[in-house]
């Protein structure tokens, strides 16, 4: 797996202080993405046990709040070994930081086909406590949403999900309601 850039001070991608890792590489190919430039998989720098170090590293600072999962597409199967042993890593070693995932994935195509096909899928969701899924769609491109680009994409509470069985946002009632306005 090649990575983009770590941001070890980003305040955009998930609340607080975080650090947030670029993976390189992503299928979906989404019209105004603001990452296209990495979509090849070909692209940035080779993500080893050392990278692993570093981030772990970055994080283990009281004014951090958590890790970022996002590129590319940290969920394509090209990524998962490494974005997984990644997320391994940080449960084990910093278990009270908050870990968040971008996916152009759909919770549901997710949980229902990758988890049954791929071998990391599910026991990397499971190390992050948030899901922000769905492709960038330009046309429902809205400034004013939290955390995420256009308004069909969600802002996933994953354990709060499991328990219930249903859709359990992560952010507040308002900004679900823009959601389900869609």
């Amino acid at each position: 797996m090649k990575y983009s850039v770590i941001k070890h001070f980003d305040v955009a991608n998930g609340p607080g202080i975080r650090v947030s890792l670029f993976v390189s590489g992503c299928r979906h190919a989404c019209k105004g993405c603001f990452n296209e430039e990495i979509w090849s998989f070909d692209i940035g720098a080779e993500f080893t046990d050392d990278t692993i170090d570093e981030i772990v590293k970055s994080l283990d600072r009281e004014f951090i709040r958590g890790l970022t999962l996002l590129g590319g597409e940290p969920l394509d199967p090209k990524n998962q070994e490494w974005v997984c042993k990644l997320v391994r890593k940080v449960r084990e070693v910093l278990p009270n930081k908050t870990i968040w995932c971008y996916s152009g994935f759909t919770y549901e195509y997710i949980t229902e086909h990758m988890y049954k096909k791929l071998p990391y899928t599910k026991e990397l969701l499971s190390y992050c406590d948030v899901l922000v899924d769905g492709k960038f769609i330009l046309e429902l491109l809205d400034l004013k949403l939290q955390f995420r680009g256009s308004a069909n994409q969600r802002v996933i509470d994953l354990r709060k999900t499991e328990e219930e069985k249903k859709i359990v946002w992560a952010l507040s009632k308002e900004e679900e309601d823009k959601y389900i306005k869609v």
